[in-house]
C-alpha cells in the first residue's frame, strides 16, 4: 500500500474513532428521505477506494476537492419537460419517476447497479426525457451525487433540455482534447453533474467504439452513487449495444402507441437478457390514470419483459 493510501486508511480510522464508530448524517428538514435499504452503504465514496481508483488525479483524494474543479454552469432548463426544476413537486409525472427511482434501488439489492444506459428502440421515444428526470429524482435524495451522460453524439439533447452549452463534453475527451472534470458540469440542483455530448464530432461509431469511455466510467465510478448515460437508439446505429458493455444494466423505452412492437423485440435482442434490467413506457394516453400522461414501469430482473 503506498503512503497515501496509508494516510488515508489511518485519516479514516482516526475519523471513526473519534465519532465512536461510523455514524449515518441526518437527514434535513424538508429533504427526501433515503428509505431504500441498501443507501447507507453508498452515502460516501470510501476516500482510500477513490485514491485506488483514481491515482491519476493528485492529492488530496478528497471527493469534493475533485468535484469542485468541474465548471459551475448557469442552466436555464426546459421547465416543461424538466420535471424536478420547477420547484412543483406534484407535477405529473414526477411521482412515477420515484417508483422507477424505488424500483431500481430494489434491483440493485440482488446485483450490481450504478451504471445505467437508457436507450430506446428509435429515435423520438423518450429515452432523454427519461434519463434527465430520473436523473433528477435520484439526486433528490440527501447525499446522493448522479452523473448525467449525454453519450448521443449523432443527435444530442440533453443540453438543451437543460438549457446549457454543448461543449466541452464526452467528444472532447474522447479525442484526447479534455480532461475528466473540464468536461463535468455543475448546475443548480445540487450533487448533480453533467457532461455534454460535446462538439465537433466527425466519427461517432469510431469515439463511441475506441474503449475511453468504458475507462473513464471507471475511474469516475468511485465519486457518484449513480451514472446515467443517455445512449443512441438500438435500432438505427450499433452504439447503444457497444455503451452498454461500460455499464451494469440497461433501461429501455418504448413509446405507447408509437413503437412497434416488433421493431421493440429487435431493439430487446441487442442486449444480453442479464444485461436489460427493465422498460419504461412512455406517453400513455390513459385518461382514466390519474397521471393521465405517463406511466414508467421497470421489471424486475429476469422477469419476462413483454412489449
Amino acid at each position: 500500500m503506498s503512503r497515501i493510501h496509508e494516510a488515508l486508511k489511518k485519516a479514516e480510522e482516526e475519523r471513526a474513532a473519534s465519532q465512536g464508530g461510523a455514524q449515518l448524517e441526518p437527514t434535513p428538514v424538508g429533504a427526501e428521505s433515503p428509505v431504500m435499504p441498501d443507501m447507507a452503504s453508498h452515502r460516501v465514496p470510501d476516500p482510500v477506494a477513490v485514491a485506488a481508483m483514481m491515482p491519476a488525479f493528485g492529492s488530496p483524494f478528497s471527493v469534493d476537492t475533485m468535484l469542485a474543479r468541474c465548471p459551475q454552469m448557469e442552466w436555464k432548463p426546459d421547465l416543461g419537460t424538466m420535471l424536478f426544476m420547477n420547484g412543483d413537486d406534484s407535477k405529473r409525472g414526477t411521482e412515477e419517476f420515484r417508483t422507477l427511482r424505488s424500483r431500481l434501488y430494489h434491483m440493485r439489492e440482488k446485483m450490481t447497479l450504478k451504471k445505467l444506459l437508457v436507450t430506446s428502440a428509435l429515435p423520438k421515444e423518450g429515452k432523454s426525457f427519461t434519463s434527465s428526470n430520473l436523473a433528477q429524482v435520484l439526486v433528490r435524495q440527501h447525499g446522493r451525487r448522479v452523473l448525467l451522460i449525454d453519450a448521443d453524439l449523432r443527435g444530442p439533447r440533453l443540453h438543451l433540455m437543460l438549457g446549457t452549452t454543448a461543449g466541452p463534453g464526452l467528444s472532447e475527451y474522447l479525442q484526447g482534447k479534455n480532461d475528466e472534470f473540464s468536461i463535468m458540469q455543475r448546475g443548480p440542483l445540487e450533487n448533480l453533474f453533467f457532461i455534454p455530448s460535446g462538439t465537433g464530432i466527425e466519427d461517432p461509431a469510431e469515439l463511441v467504439g475506441n474503449g475511453k469511455l468504458k475507462t473513464f466510467l471507471q475511474r469516475v465510478e468511485p465519486l457518484f452513487d449513480w451514472i446515467i448515460v443517455d445512449s443512441p437508439p438500438a435500432i438505427p446505429v450499433s452504439d447503444a449495444s457497444v455503451l452498454a458493455k461500460a455499464c451494469d444494466g440497461v433501461l429501455m423505452v418504448v413509446r405507447s402507441n408509437a413503437t412497434p412492437c416488433d421493431v421493440a423485440r429487435k431493439a430487446r435482442e441487442e442486449f444480453p437478457d442479464q444485461s436489460l434490467i427493465g422498460v419504461v413506457l412512455n406517453g400513455t394516453s390513459d385518461d382514466a390514470a390519474s397521471y393521465a400522461r405517463y406511466y414508467y414501469e421497470a421489471y424486475e430482473k429476469r422477469q419476462p419483459t413483454t412489449v
